[in-house]
C-alpha cells in the first residue's frame, strides 16, 4: 500500500511499459523490417486484384483466370527486373528515417543462429536470394499449385459455357477438355455425342433462338433451357451447365461458410442442434437478403410458428 500511496509502484509499471515499448520500436527500426514490409507490400499489391476477384460471391471465372496469368507475369517481372528499385526504395526510406543500412558485402549474421555465428554468404546474398527470390518463387509455386493444368482446363471450360454477351466466350475445344475431367459423367461414347450436341447447341442459342440473347449467367441459362425445353434436346450440354452451376458454390461460397461457422459455433457456444445451427448460419451468410426484411415481418413469422402466451 505504501508504494501505491507514494506512486512508486505505478511509476515502476509505467517505466517497464515504456521500456518495453521502446524495445519494440527499436526492433522495428531496422533495415530488415523495412525491407520485408516493402517486399510484402509489392507482392500483395500484385495479387490484390486476383484475391478480390476470387472472394466475390458472383465470380467472373474468365477474368479470374486472366488475373492469375497477370499475377504470375508481374511476379516474374518483379523477380527479374525490380530488385534494384526495391533496394533503392528501401535505402531511401532508411536514410530519411535514420535507419542503419548494412554493408552488403559483409558476411550475414543471423539473430536466430546460435551465438550469432557468421553465415557463409554475404548480407546481399541473404536479402536477394534467401529472402527476395525465395518469397517470390514461393508465391509463384503457390499459384501454379492452385491453378494447375486440371484446374485451368476446368475453369476455362466453365468460362466458355457462360452465356454472358451472347455466348461470346464459347469455345467447343475448351468445353470438351472440361468434360474429359468428369469421367463418371461422360464416357467415350458420350464424348462423341456431346461434341455434336455442343455444335448444334451453340448455333441454336446464339444464332437462332433470340430468347437466349439477354442471359446474365448460368442461373439464367439453366432456367431458360428448362423453360424452352431445350434441356431435353441437349441433355449432355445441360449436364455440363449443371456442373458449371455447382462449381462456384464449391469454392468461395463454401470457404465463406466454413469461416462463418467459426463465429457461430465457437468454444463458448459449441452445443447446438443442426436445425438451430443452420438457422443461424443462413442469415449470417445471406446478410444482403435479410437486411431487407423488417423486424415486424420477423416477429410475425415467429409468432405464427406456434401459439405463444404473450403476443409480441
Amino acid at each position: 500500500m505504501g508504494e501505491l500511496t507514494t506512486g512508486r509502484g505505478l511509476n515502476q509499471q509505467l517505466g517497464l511499459s515504456r521500456a518495453k515499448a521502446m524495445g519494440h520500436l527499436e526492433a522495428c527500426q531496422t533495415f530488415e523490417i523495412v525491407f520485408m514490409l516493402n517486399l510484402m507490400r509489392d507482392v500483395l499489391a500484385i495479387t490484390n486484384e486476383l484475391n478480390k476477384c476470387l472472394q466475390k460471391k458472383e465470380q467472373d471465372i474468365a477474368n479470374a483466370m486472366l488475373l492469375v496469368e497477370v499475377a504470375k507475369r508481374r511476379l516474374q517481372v518483379l523477380r527479374d527486373d525490380e530488385w534494384d528499385s526495391l533496394i533503392a526504395k528501401v535505402s531511401t526510406f532508411c536514410i530519411k528515417h535514420d535507419v542503419l543500412i548494412p554493408n552488403f558485402e559483409e558476411p550475414y549474421v543471423s539473430s536466430l543462429r546460435l551465438r550469432r555465428k557468421l553465415a557463409s554468404y554475404t548480407i546481399l546474398h541473404h536479402y536477394c536470394v534467401e529472402v527476395f527470390y525465395n518469397i517470390i518463387d514461393w508465391q509463384l509455386q503457390e499459384l501454379n499449385d492452385r491453378f494447375d493444368e486440371v484446374t485451368t482446363n476446368l475453369l476455362h471450360g466453365i468460362a466458355c459455357l457462360n452465356p454472358i454477351n451472347s455466348f461470346s466466350s464459347f469455345d467447343i475445344r475448351k468445353v470438351m477438355r472440361m468434360a474429359e475431367l468428369y469421367l463418371d459423367d461422360f464416357d467415350e461414347s458420350n464424348m462423341s455425342i456431346l461434341e455434336k450436341q455442343l455444335a448444334s447447341y451453340i448455333v441454336d442459342v446464339r444464332d437462332v433462338d433470340e430468347r437466349f440473347s439477354d442471359l446474365n449467367g448460368f442461373c439464367d441459362l439453366s432456367k431458360r433451357l428448362v423453360q424452352t425445353k431445350k434441356h431435353s434436346n441437349y441433355p449432355l450440354v445441360f449436364r455440363l451447365v449443371k456442373l458449371a452451376l455447382l462449381f462456384p458454390a464449391a469454392t468461395a461460397s463454401v470457404e465463406r461458410a466454413f469461416s462463418a461457422m467459426k463465429f457461430i459455433k465457437n468454444d463458448l457456444w459449441s452445443q447446438m442442434s443442426d436445425d438451430f445451427f443452420s438457422g443461424c448460419l443462413v442469415p449470417y451468410l445471406e446478410k444482403d437478403v435479410f437486411d431487407k426484411i423488417s423486424n415486424d415481418v420477423i416477429i410475425k413469422t415467429f409468432q405464427d410458428m406456434k401459439p405463444h402466451r404473450i403476443q409480441l
